[in-house]
Formats: C-alpha cells, structure tokens, sequence
C-alpha cells in the first residue's frame, strides 16, 4: 500500500500541509530546522499512533496550538482514509474510514510504515523497550492473534502488580491468565524472530560486514516455564510490587562473538546493524502482508560511506515499495527522476521546487 496523500495542521513547525504524494519515490529536502523531518513524523503517526522521535506526542503540537491533526489516504482498491488528532493533555484518538478506531493497533492493519532516522542506533544501543517496539511490529503483521494475547496479557499484568501492591493474598488469582497469554505472546515472537533470520542472514554481510547474530530472550529463564518463574520471583514481586519474569521484559539479544553488540561496536557500526535490522524486518512484513510498507529515510546518507551507500540503495530499490526520504539537497542518490521533489522551508512544503 502506498500513501497518496497527507493533510497535517499544526504539528511542530507545520501550520497546514496538504502533499499528493508519488506512489514509489518522494524527495523532502530543505535546510536543517525546516520541517523535513515533521513531515515524515505525520506520515508515520498514520501507521503507528505516535511519532519515531518521543514518546511525548504533546510535544508535536505547534506552539501556542491545543491540538494537532494528521489526515491520510492510502491507494487501495477501495481506498482508506486515516485520521489522527492529539489533544493537549487527552492524548491519541484515530479514525480510519470515517470511524473511530477500537485501538490505535488497527492503524498499523490500515497503513503499514517503517522509518529508519539518524537515530537508528539506539536501537543496538539503549535497552530492550526499542527491540521489543521493533519485534511487536512484525508479529503484529506475520501472527494474527498476536494483538489479543498482547493485549489480555497486559491487562492480566497490570491486575496483578495492582494486587501486589495492595492485596498481596490476591496477586496469584492472575497468575494462571498471565501465563496462558503471555505463553502465546513469546511463542509468537519466537517463530517470527525465526522466520525473519534468512533475510537478516542474507541483508548482514552485505550492509555491515559483521558476524552479529540475534537471538530471543522471552522474558524468564529458558530452564522453567512462566508459571514456574512466577512461582519462583513472587518473593521478589511481592517486595517490589511489580511482576518480574514474563515477556514484558523480553528482548532481541544483539550479540557480537557471544558479547553483546552495544558493548563492542562503534557508534558506525551499531548503525549499520541497526540498518540491517530495519530492512530485514520490512522484507519479513513485505512477504506477509498484501502490498509492501512504506519506508521513510530521514537522511539515509548520513554517516553511510560511499560503498555502504550505494549497497544500502541498491536493497531499498529491491523493496519495490513507497518511499519518503529528506535531504539537504534537492539531488540523492536515493532519489530517482520517476517521482516527486518537495521543497521543505519555515514549515511550508512546495512541490516540484
């Protein structure tokens, strides 16, 4: 699926946008500060219900403005309209199709979309909320079911360390709807982690040069299963008033020769990994889902040598897929004559500069 077109008010330095983008290439380039960047936050608070940059979406809103509002249409026979408001201190609310959205998950079924941004790093770098972020995307779209069990396993969790903290004698009446949920969540991403090795096997070579393998941690010692770690960390939760073992604390273990990635490889070095990481998942997604995601490229060439671009180029070609990429220039290498230029400046997008 690809985005044709985007509609933003007030969202950082963008008063009112409205873009008709090109189903494979689009080019965003203008000076550093100019809103490049907030156009391809829009596009992914379409397909995800946040932006790639904070946690905080209160912080997209345009200074001096209450709300701000991203609207989107996608190619599809029949086509989708998406919509996402954030309301000063009320958080998210989504519409697709002119309807509320039960969660913002359903925006992820409607418009799929991936972005890789100079921050990419982080990813082999800081702890396992960015993996686990980056694993549930594609179970999301390899595992059907996978959105239920997540999701009656969070509120399982979130019972019983409310009982931990309040009614200790309570806390195990969770533990049997804990475990039959979060059972299901780690086996799905287990299978997905092994169904997405081949195109990681075959993209690291080539992009990083590294032996780096990834390798699943559930969330609990691979010697018991969940009820037995629930079993023997209730002391712990008990005087923590927190649930300890389980697959909120999963990760995707990044490991160089046994050690992990972020304690060996330079800042370059995670990037590139982390590069591999992101397009081996958009492969994954692209073979299981009817039409490929859309891919953003905040700066791709930035930090890339000569070699690792133009092999980094020639896999992002191969995707077949739309692609939205910023630039300082009005020329990239990622940027091909078949598509459409829009020139970013104080917050205002012209096409065809």
């Amino acid at each position: 699926m690809s985005l044709v077109e985007l509609s933003v008010e007030d969202l950082r330095c963008l008063e009112q946008v409205h873009l008709q983008l090109h189903p494979t290439h689009n080019l965003i380039w203008g000076s550093n500060g100019s809103g490049k960047t907030s156009v391809l936050e829009a596009i992914f608070f379409l397909g995800r219900g946040r932006s790639f940059r904070t946690r905080n979406s209160d912080r997209l809103i345009r200074r001096g403005q209450s709300r701000l509002i991203v609207f989107g249409r996608t190619d599809d026979v029949p086509s989708q309209s998406l919509g996402v408001q954030v309301m000063r201190d009320e958080g998210v609310t989504a519409r697709i199709n002119a309807g509320p959205a039960s969660a913002l998950t359903d925006l992820s079924q409607a418009f799929a979309v991936a972005a890789i941004d100079p921050g990419v790093h982080k990813l082999v770098e800081e702890g396992a909320h960015r993996r686990r972020r980056w694993m549930d995307w594609v179970v999301f779209h390899v595992e059907p079911h996978f959105v239920e069990a997540w999701t009656r396993y969070t509120r399982a969790l979130k019972q019983r360390n409310a009982a931990l903290k309040s009614q200790p004698s309570q806390a195990g009446a969770w533990d049997s709807e804990l475990v039959r949920w979060g059972e299901q969540v780690a086996m799905a991403r287990h299978a997905t982690l092994q169904r997405l090795q081949p195109f990681w096997k075959d993209l690291l070579p080539e992009l990083s040069g590294l032996d780096v393998e990834l390798h699943y941690f559930r969330g609990w010692s691979q010697d018991t299963d969940l009820q037995g770690a629930l079993r023997a960390s209730l002391a712990r939760d008990l005087s923590k008033g927190a649930t300890h073992p389980g697959p909120h604390r999963a990760d995707i273990l990044v490991r160089l020769h046994g050690r992990l990635a972020r304690e060996t490889l330079s800042r370059g070095q995670q990037k590139l990994v982390a590069i591999t990481m992101m397009l081996a998942q958009v492969r994954l997604v692209q073979e299981c889902i009817a039409a490929p995601p859309t891919l953003l490229l905040d700066d791709p060439a930035a930090e890339l040598d000569s070699r690792r671009l133009e092999r980094f180029i020639a896999r992002v070609e191969q995707l077949r897929c739309q692609t939205v990429l910023t630039s300082l220039e009005r020329e990239s290498p990622l940027f091909t004559a078949q598509g459409t230029r829009f020139h970013v400046e104080q917050g205002r997008v012209a096409e065809g500069s």
